[in-house]
């Protein structure tokens, strides 16, 4: 699997909307835009996609912004790579493929495989954790 930049860029929105919007109140687009240095058009599609999900929810007005409406604890990082839309990097051997390239292929499958089995393990809430965790200030006496 190829975690291309939707994914990553996916992530970061959540992951900050997760954060900066913990307090219930909307976060706006450019501010996620800002702190993440997202491309704006890009984002506005991802946050398409993830309202679709039924992840993110729109709220319009002046004091308007984005919403998560999943736990963070309850999304994977392959769920999100799944949505956004991260495939298979490599296509199926063929009967009539050299042996060298079906032996390559069965081990990058493979990798791919691996690399599943991680994202599924990695839930947003535990990176999100991680960054809190790493941002905390260290008193020293």
């Amino acid at each position: 699997m190829v975690v291309n930049a939707a994914v990553h860029y996916a992530c970061l929105a959540m992951m900050d909307l997760a954060i900066h919007g913990a307090d219930g109140a909307p976060v706006r687009s450019a501010e996620i835009i800002r702190r993440n240095e997202i491309p704006g058009p890009y984002l506005a599609q991802i946050l398409r996609t993830l309202k679709s999900a039924g992840w993110v929810k729109a709220i319009r007005g002046s004091q308007g912004g984005y919403q998560l409406i999943v736990q963070p604890d309850a999304i994977t990082l392959l769920d999100i790579a799944e949505t956004i839309g991260c495939h298979d990097s490599i296509s199926p051997a063929q009967d009539d493929e050299p042996s060298a390239q079906a032996a390559l292929k069965k081990h990058w499958r493979a990798a791919d495989e691996q690399s599943r089995i991680q994202l599924s393990r990695v839930r947003l809430g535990d990176v999100i954790r991680s960054v809190q965790e790493s941002d905390e200030p260290m008193f020293y006496i």
